[in-house]
């Protein structure tokens, strides 16, 4: 029975890295995306309306002159839509769909921290009782107080998406 669940464990840990994760909140859950395709994290800034895209599209920012794309997770995730605090922000990552590099902004209720998650802490998702999409899960994160979803930033858009992201962007 140990090598079966080793086993699974180790197919499973290629999907969820080990490694350093920077963990953000979405309403009270901790999520964490790896470190190495996070960009920078900014402060809300002026966003620019695009018309006729998903409601989870918040606009466009213009970062540095460069017009970035900005996805409103909580929205695209289903939950609640929420004003804007003065700790939400934006992660600014690189996305990598069909083979397209791309950098989107992602807007969180709050960063937290940057962790080192070992391989013995990562966990395959649950099946079920889940209110976001376990595909885009790729494990979950132990610490000695928390469970954290990692995500798989490029598996939270679809083919649609990445078209609407090509004509904002």
């Amino acid at each position: 029975m140990d090598m079966v669940s080793e086993s699974v464990n180790d197919e499973f840990s290629i999907a969820a890295k080990p490694g350093k994760y920077l963990i953000f909140f979405l309403d009270k859950e901790l999520y964490g995306i790896e470190i190495m395709l996070v960009q920078e994290i900014i402060g809300i800034m002026q966003v620019t309306r695009v018309p006729k895209t998903p409601d989870y599209m918040r606009g466009v920012i213009n970062l540095r002159g460069k017009v970035i794309p900005l996805i409103d997770i909580r929205i695209k995730f289903g939950l609640e839509k929420k004003e804007d605090a003065k700790k939400t922000c934006i992660i600014v990552v690189q996305i990598n769909i069909k083979g397209e590099n791309s950098t989107i902004g992602i807007i969180v209720d709050e960063v937290s921290e940057v962790i080192n998650i070992s391989r013995e802490n990562i966990q395959p998702p649950p099946s079920v009782g889940m209110t976001v999409d376990t595909s885009i899960i790729t494990g979950l994160g132990k610490t000695d107080e928390n469970v954290i979803m990692l995500l798989d930033v490029n598996s939270i858009f679809n083919k649609d998406d990445f078209v609407s992201l090509r004509e904002q962007g």
